[in-house]
């Protein structure tokens, strides 16, 4: 593998790494705090990456750009109250990734406000390697949690959605997200990259639109050199990404 990839696939995991344990941890803690105790005992309380991470999820990861960890398992008939519990750990997943962008983004303003420059030429630094991890960690944990709302098998909001429906839907709705869920997820995904890899255009990537609004969300509390900060590691480094 050129060093070139290699350099780049060593820029993306920590952030990709730890966003997705902390994602899965998210889960684990709040199905404990509603009395299931399966992924305690399962030894998925941790924020020791091994155990979250999935081999193909990390592959992908790295090469996608799409990656995925382990699921947590839940036993929902052990949520306490069964509703709220189910919504609360659906969403304390995401909930983590928001913390996370959150806290990306006040890392970018305290580089600012100590007036730390990123070189644009010459050896890589560490002040450019933080902010582009910062940069990269704040879309990314954006994405994660918009993408992982989408009410499709097996994201998180199709777990909230089926809490959120009139008793006698959620039968029918999840009869169908076990059906095609996942099909129509995969083909919002998939669709448009293999028509790219074959030479055709499709005229619309439907999750490409909506990571491009996610991407431009990322970028409104930015403001000042906070923003120049963003914009010059993505200069500096984004050329290393391996895809």
């Amino acid at each position: 593998m050129p060093t070139h990839a290699l350099y780049g696939i060593a820029l993306i995991a920590l952030p990709f790494v730890m966003s997705l344990t902390v994602h899965e941890w998210g889960h684990a803690r709040a199905a404990l705090a509603f009395g299931d105790k399966t992924a305690l005992i399962q030894g998925r309380l941790s924020l020791n990456p091994l155990v979250h991470l999935d081999l193909m999820g990390t592959v992908m990861m790295l090469f996608g750009p799409i990656g995925w960890a382990k699921p947590v398992p839940v036993d929902f008939s052990r949520l306490k109250p069964a509703r709220i519990g189910d919504i609360c750990v659906s969403l304390a997943g995401v909930g983590m990734n928001l913390l996370v962008a959150i806290g990306c983004l006040a890392g970018l303003y305290m580089m600012s406000i100590a007036g730390l420059r990123i070189e644009p030429e010459g050896d890589p630094t560490a002040v450019g390697i933080v902010a582009f991890w910062l940069s990269f960690g704040l879309i990314l944990n954006l994405s994660l949690l918009f993408f992982n709302i989408i009410p499709l098998f097996p994201l998180d909001g199709h777990h909230v959605l089926r809490e959120l429906l009139p008793w006698q839907y959620r039968g029918p709705y999840m009869d169908w997200q076990m059906r095609v869920g996942r099909l129509v997820l995969w083909g919002l995904i998939g669709l448009p990259w293999l028509a790219h890899l074959v030479g055709l255009r499709l005229g619309f990537n439907p999750v490409g639109t909506y990571f491009g609004y996610v991407q431009r969300l990322a970028l409104l509390p930015l403001r000042g050199h906070a923003l120049e900060m963003f914009f010059d590691s993505w200069i500096r480094y984004g050329p290393y990404l391996p895809w």
